[in-house]
């Protein structure tokens, strides 16, 4: 029977099993053999990550050929201004081509965890919550698209992959699921 772990990854933890400089990693946190990511997740982000002991399960959630939406809630410095959040509905330009279009959205209200260390306070400047779902992953893509059009990335949270959810799952819980189709 395929095994498909949903795991809420928390902040500084590595998204893998191993790791020389002794980081924390997913065995930190997951004690079960012979499954393994579904993608990765950034050291310094946090949220969703499915795990799963089934090799073509994994490469379909993985493998960019099959488009499956990932979804971020990302706080960024600053109000993202109308242009801004077009440029990032549109395609963004970065250094290593243009991004697929991304749907987003601007969040009012936000309900998380804390995270430690928090995200540093400025008084001076405001930040605001986007919900932001793409289809490619190219390496820190969502902070890379961020910051490319002036609102740089203060947190990100991954809360959904294609139809998986984050749910009420907390930073370093974990939970088996039946297979659903990705």
């Amino acid at each position: 029977m395929r095994k498909i772990i949903l795991f809420n990854k928390p902040f500084q933890v590595l998204s893998q099993f191993t790791d020389e400089q002794q980081r924390k990693t997913l065995a930190d946190y997951i004690q079960i053999p012979h499954v393994y990511p579904c993608g990765r997740l950034d050291r310094d982000s946090e949220g969703l990550m499915l795990l799963t002991d089934d090799g073509k399960f994994q490469a379909k959630i993985s493998h960019p050929d099959f488009k499956l939406n990932k979804t971020y809630w990302v706080q960024v410095e600053g109000i993202p201004t109308r242009e801004a959040l077009e440029t990032l509905r549109n395609g963004v330009h970065l250094k290593d081509g243009l991004t697929l279009p991304a749907r987003v959205k601007t969040l009012e209200q936000v309900t998380l965890w804390d995270r430690y260390p928090p995200v540093r306070f400025r008084k001076t400047v405001t930040d605001s919550w986007l919900e932001i779902s793409i289809r490619q992953g190219k390496n820190r893509q969502v902070r890379r698209m961020t910051a490319a059009v002036g609102f740089p990335t203060l947190r990100l949270v991954r809360v959904a992959i294609g139809h998986y959810r984050l749910g009420d799952l907390q930073p370093g819980q974990w939970r088996e699921i039946k297979h659903l189709t990705a």
